[in-house]
């Protein structure tokens, strides 16, 4: 078991490691010329191919807060691939879904931010990804309220 401090160091290393990784996938995003965010492509993802979620559980989903996650939906809205529709059963409530443009946009992106994603995990072999699944499984569940 480790040291008390080197718990903080691996704390920070994680999560300077997940900045990265979203930084260097915005960068190849802008340069792919996708027209989206990484936040923006995490919520079409989750409505790809037709399911339509509440803003609450797109929330809750990608981890984000309500008011972001509103910008984000609005920003989708704007651009047309995405629509609020007015919940059936409560009126005050909405339900999001892509539009056939976001349908296509998803289908379009796939293949490169498959692509994207890859270059993050090269040269680690299948139990590395095995044993990091397991460290990253278990503080989770450490951490489970």
């Amino acid at each position: 078991m480790p040291q008390q401090d080197i718990y903080s160091e691996y704390s920070f290393l994680l999560e300077k490691t997940s900045r990265r990784i979203k930084r260097y996938a915005q960068k190849q995003f802008v340069a792919f010329n996708f027209g989206v965010t990484v936040d923006q492509w995490m919520v079409m993802k989750h409505l790809y191919p037709s399911s339509q979620m509440s803003q609450s559980e797109l929330a809750e989903i990608t981890f984000k807060g309500t008011p972001t996650l509103t910008r984000i939906v609005d920003l989708l809205c704007a651009k047309g691939l995405a629509e609020r529709m007015v919940d059936g059963q409560d009126r005050r409530k909405s339900q999001v879904h892509l539009t056939e443009t976001g349908i296509l946009k998803v289908e379009n992106m796939q293949p490169k931010v498959s692509q994207i994603r890859k270059a993050a995990w090269n040269k680690l072999g299948e139990q590395d990804f095995e044993h990091f699944q397991y460290v990253l499984n278990t503080i989770y569940q450490n951490l489970s309220v």
